[in-house]
């Protein structure tokens, strides 16, 4: 940058819209994100302080939900002076996160507008100075800047089958994809006039406000973004941040309120059974293992009562209801489906809470097919489809001698136990949704 448009830089007026009004609630629990604590303070109160501590930034505009003045006057009582002189008075936001900014950008306009504007996620704490400083710049030069990530993944075009299920219909070169994040910059009037446009124009679906300036024909460019700016969206997230703001000084004159983290686990146990009546094949599944048998089982997937006694098991473990929940068996994309993916979706639902996994038993009930020599198979099967060390699944077998269906070889079953660890801020969710679920 040349020293005029350093100069040009730093005579700007910068101000911040935090976006904090939604409802936040993929975490769980009814109280939103924003306003649970990480390392003893509210997310949005480490979020307003990183924001407010930098001096490009003269004022910080929140955005909060109606219902919300308690909480924000919690997150207030916990900035210090020097950052709370920075905030402006909240102003409602809306229904969806456009109308919300829009808000910000409105409560702004009437207390004199500014020459740059920063749009933040009430959810990203990690924000730091140097960020900031990329953002101000990148918008005072280009006009309207997101900063973005490289992507380190391959990216899938996919089409949603259910939930964490896709079929693939394009992968794209990963080398010009960027994960965009916040805070975002734009020149104050042409941000204003877009949302403006846009509501004149019944456009209400951005939830990015890139994206908008782009339907507005501004060019907009991404600058370098941080890794570490993450922004807080399951339990995990949560969990993460906690451990991450725990025992670190909230500015360099205040100690932290914690010296460790303030997350625990407690442990579940979740059981699960399936059976499944013999018909004409020459094979059945088990464990995701396929075994050549007299016969084949009937079965709308492929049958496989480990992996389902399994994934009812986990289900049990976090309270999320069953396999014919997730996978109804009335649903033809499911008719012959491997069962594995049935497993991993548990498994994921696990992480996404923060969970995990420590033990997977199973007992297979059936006079035939003798899995002896194919237990190691399975349980190194069911070790990678879950993502757990093989010394944490177990596979037995026993017959029922020769009682009932499955000693009269009628069919086969299966019973499962899954022990997993659950964050205590997860558990202590769950206890809020059910209280209040028993007063409605």
């Amino acid at each position: 940058m040349s020293d005029e448009a350093a100069r040009s830089q730093d005579s700007e007026t910068v101000a911040a819209v935090v976006v904090a009004a939604g409802k936040g609630l993929r975490v769980g629990g009814d109280l939103p994100k924003q306003y649970r604590r990480v390392g003893g303070r509210a997310v949005l109160t480490r979020t307003l302080a990183a924001l407010a501590q930098s001096p490009r930034i003269a004022r910080i505009q929140p955005v909060i939900a109606p219902d919300a003045q308690d909480f924000y006057r919690e997150c207030l009582a916990d900035l210090e002076p020097a950052h709370r002189a920075k905030l402006a008075e909240p102003v409602p936001g809306g229904a969806t996160r456009q109308q919300s900014v829009a808000a910000g950008l409105e409560g702004l306009a009437r207390d004199g507008s500014p020459d740059l504007v920063l749009v933040h996620d009430a959810a990203r704490p990690f924000v730091d100075d140097a960020l900031i400083a990329r953002a101000v710049a990148a918008g005072s030069r280009h006009g309207a800047a997101v900063p973005g990530i490289a992507v380190s993944d391959t990216i899938k075009l996919v089409e949603e089958l259910a939930p964490g299920i896709g079929r693939v219909h394009e992968t794209p070169a990963r080398e010009n994809l960027r994960a965009v994040q916040t805070p975002q910059s734009f020149r104050f009037g042409l941000l204003l006039d877009a949302h403006r446009r846009a509501v004149a124009e019944g456009r209400d679906g951005f939830t990015d406000d890139g994206a908008l300036a782009e339907w507005a024909g501004q060019p907009v460019v991404v600058f370098e973004g941080d890794a570490r700016n993450r922004k807080i969206t399951q339990a995990a997230d949560l969990i993460e941040a906690d451990r991450a703001f725990s025992g670190r000084a909230f500015s360099d004159n205040a100690p932290a309120i914690s010296d460790g983290p303030m997350t625990t686990y407690v442990t579940r146990l979740g059981t699960g059974f399936d059976v499944h009546a013999f018909t004409e094949g020459d094979h059945v599944w088990l464990g995701g293992v396929k075994i050549p048998a007299d016969r084949g089982v009937l079965a709308h997937s492929d049958g496989d009562v480990a992996l389902h006694a399994l994934t009812d098991a986990l289900l049990g473990a976090i309270a999320d209801g069953d396999i014919g929940t997730h996978f109804p068996p009335s649903d033809e994309k499911w008719r012959g489906a491997a069962s594995d993916q049935f497993l991993a979706h548990a498994c994921e639902l696990v992480r996404a809470r923060g969970g995990k996994i420590d033990h997977l038993d199973v007992t297979v009930l059936a006079e035939a097919p003798r899995i002896g020599a194919h237990r190691e198979a399975i349980r190194a099967r069911i070790a990678e489809v879950a993502g757990v060390p093989l010394s944490a699944v177990s596979i037995k077998a026993t017959t029922t001698e020769k009682l009932g269906f499955v000693g009269r070889a009628e069919g086969l079953a299966a019973q499962a136990a899954a022990t997993v660890r659950l964050p205590e801020v997860c558990a202590e969710i769950e206890t809020e949704a059910e209280t209040n679920e028993r007063r409605s």
